[in-house]
């Protein structure tokens, strides 16, 4: 093949990489918005999400005024009575905690020896320091996320095979949801 063949290909993978994600960004946030709004049956596309945001962002400011508090602490209360509610009420509350609010979870990055002979790291984020309660007084509870996927396990990890990283825990969310790919620096 001769060097304008090659010029030709490595100009479309260059032009593959800007416009695929780009389009597969909008496309995700047009049948998104398309959806909010036939679920809503509104006239103006765009005004479901319009009036969602709104309406989360009042039960925000309701949810920190005292008054409404108590009845938010009465409805978790009464949520966490129901058996299988309970199960999947507190997961996700506690699952959305971990990410927004006063209780993040995900803003401990660590480098976790996984095998001794063979020198395999990976990196997770320190949910739980402290396992006293369990008679694991040398433990602390590690999330490890999967790659291209909103899962992933929890281990026991032994204090000694971990090590703190010093980047912020999006950076290394981000590095792992990624497989690696995006690295540790923000792009400029």
């Amino acid at each position: 093949m001769n060097n304008t063949g090659r010029r030709f290909i490595r100009y479309f993978f260059s032009g593959t990489l800007f416009i695929v994600p780009l389009v597969a960004t909008a496309y995700f946030i047009y049948k998104s918005l398309f959806w909010l709004d036939g679920l809503l049956a509104l006239p103006y596309p765009g005004l479901g999400l319009i009036i969602i945001l709104i309406a989360i962002t009042g039960f925000g400011y309701l949810t920190t005024n005292f008054a409404f508090k108590t009845f938010t602490d009465w409805f978790d209360h009464g949520m966490n009575r129901i058996p299988l509610v309970k199960l999947i009420y507190s997961a996700v509350k506690d699952l959305l905690g971990a990410f927004v609010g006063d209780k993040k979870k995900f803003n401990k990055p660590v480098l976790v020896r996984m095998n001794k002979e063979n020198s395999l790291y990976q990196i997770g984020f320190i949910t739980q320091p402290d396992l006293s309660d369990l008679g694991l007084e040398d433990m602390v509870v590690v999330y490890f996320p999967h790659s291209y996927a909103f899962s992933g396990y929890h281990y026991l990890v032994p204090r000694e095979s971990i090590q703190p990283l010093n980047i912020p825990g999006a950076t290394a969310m981000k590095f792992i949801v990624s497989g690696g790919i995006s690295g540790f620096k923000d792009p400029q």
